[in-house]
């Protein structure tokens, strides 16, 4: 059977006025598109804007949510109770399923972002209470956790199903977990070496930390961050890696039909 696997990517991150990202090229090149729902980024403009073009370009569309944190644009991590936690995802997820509605098209998974996903992939008190909010709100969405993490575990454990993610543009540390964005080097930014990491993470199953060590890991789906100025030069790259190798490209819906 041909190897398959799914590319998405970080999107409607603008606020207002402000563009983050040039979404309009990404949406040609990727499979799923994870749509910031208003708390560490985005609005109901930009949402319903990205939704509808991700309608046009067959991109299925997951809810992105974050902390409540435009300044730090949800990369700071915050100390929450696990009950408050699973009722802003809730309220995200769902404000995202009303906009998709207006574009006649609806969610169809839940990735978390930023510091949400770093402690989510990490405290399995906060991976549980995104998993539960995903439940509730819609047991038939997905849940896209950092592969290995303790989202993964929480996910499993909930009864939904799980799109173990890797990622295009970022270093990894023995443990599976990203190296922080402190670290110089940790954001990959050059299009050749993204797509050469990609292609060996599907073919082979694995990750390769940044200190060398080989982690087998299942793979379903790849992520590229929008908000990073080599975004579309990563992403097309990783694409045509991923093609050349004979890799089919779906979206994460069909990567677990």
């Amino acid at each position: 059977m041909a190897r398959k696997v799914n590319l998405n990517a970080d999107m409607g991150e603008g606020f207002g006025a402000y563009d983050i990202g040039n979404d309009a090229a990404l949406l040609p090149i990727i499979g799923s598109a994870n749509v910031a729902c208003g708390f560490h980024a985005g609005d109901p403009n930009v949402m319903h804007r990205l939704v509808t073009q991700a309608k046009e370009h067959g991109v299925s569309i997951g809810a992105h949510p974050g902390f409540n944190d435009l300044w730090g644009f949800g990369r700071r991590r915050i100390d929450m109770k696990p009950r408050d936690l699973e009722l802003m995802v809730a309220y995200q997820i769902g404000a995202l399923q009303a906009i998709a509605a207006y574009a006649g098209t609806r969610v169809t998974h839940v990735k978390p972002h930023g510091a949400l996903n770093n402690m989510a992939a990490e405290i399995p008190d906060y991976a549980l209470a995104i998993g539960r909010a995903i439940k509730t709100v819609d047991p038939s969405l997905i849940y896209v956790a950092l592969a290995g993490s303790e989202m993964d575990k929480a996910g499993e454990s909930l009864g939904l199903r799980v799109a173990r993610e890797a990622f295009v543009d970022r270093q990894y540390e023995d443990d599976g977990n990203l190296t922080s964005r402190k670290i110089e080097g940790s954001v990959i930014k050059d299009p050749q070496v993204a797509s050469e990491r990609v292609v060996r993470m599907v073919l082979e199953q694995e990750i390769v930390s940044r200190n060398g060590k080989r982690l087998p890991t299942r793979i379903d789906s790849l992520c590229v961050h929008g908000d990073e100025p080599t975004a579309v030069a990563v992403a097309q790259a990783a694409r045509d890696g991923l093609l050349a190798a004979g890799v089919q490209l779906v979206t994460i819906p069909e990567m677990l039909a």
